[in-house]
């Protein structure tokens, strides 16, 4: 089956705007978009210090086959974020070390895929950020088809070429990019808030208080 490649144009941030949205959490996005755009927690980073932010490019690979991320490697630009529907399968790994080391000489900034990585131990200690949502060490085939930088789903979230990725020890958050402008304006306010709540809590206030929350009256024994 062919590989089907579709426009993958879109106006990048600038470094500035890339820059400010280092001080926002994938959590803080997340609750600024409603809740609605977090990964579900399967897709998680290979190690803990792990963080990502960057534009996907998408890729949906056909079960236990890699040859679309292959041929997307060629086509990736610096500081991208290849983000991989593999369907959520758990027993063929579509990404390793092979290829996570020819993005890294692409400058590709990091993998998120909800399906299977191996080589978990390299990619531990590399110094590219991988997401996964499942370990394995069944390797995939090749030649079956797919597509790139088309919609995809990951994680339970639509994902789109261009949209912003954000990682972190967490997990994932997507920001559509059409929406990055006012989620980072939100984000950044939310971040003073959550810092303010902090310093209330030191000062001996308690959650309950700062969301009106009543503690109720004992009605049963």
């Amino acid at each position: 089956m062919a590989i089907i490649r579709y426009k993958g144009d879109y106006e990048a941030l600038d470094a500035a705007a890339l820059e400010r949205w280092k001080s926002v959490p994938p959590a803080v996005a997340g609750d600024c978009l409603n809740r609605t755009a977090s990964m579900a927690g399967r897709v998680s980073p290979l190690h803990p210090d792990m963080r990502i932010i960057g534009h996907a490019r998408t890729i949906r690979v056909m079960a236990g086959d890699n040859a679309c991320v292959h041929a997307a490697i060629p086509l990736m630009r610096q500081g991208e974020i290849i983000v991989i529907d593999a369907g959520g399968n758990p027993d063929v790994a579509i990404i390793g070390e092979i290829l996570v080391t020819a993005a890294k000489h692409k400058g590709v900034a990091g993998f998120v895929i909800d399906g299977a990585a191996r080589d978990v131990a390299e990619l531990r200690s590399g110094d590219v950020p991988v997401f996964a949502s499942a370990s394995v060490p069944a390797g995939p085939h090749k030649g079956f088809g797919g597509s790139i930088d088309g919609p995809i789903s990951c994680g339970g979230v639509p994902v789109h070429t261009g949209d912003l990725i954000l990682g972190d020890a967490d997990g994932v958050t997507v920001v559509p990019l059409g929406q990055a402008a006012a989620i980072l304006e939100a984000g950044e306010a939310h971040v003073r808030k959550e810092t303010d709540m902090l310093a209330q809590l030191a000062a001996g206030k308690t959650t309950a208080e700062m969301l009106g929350i009543e503690i109720p009256e004992i009605t049963a024994e």
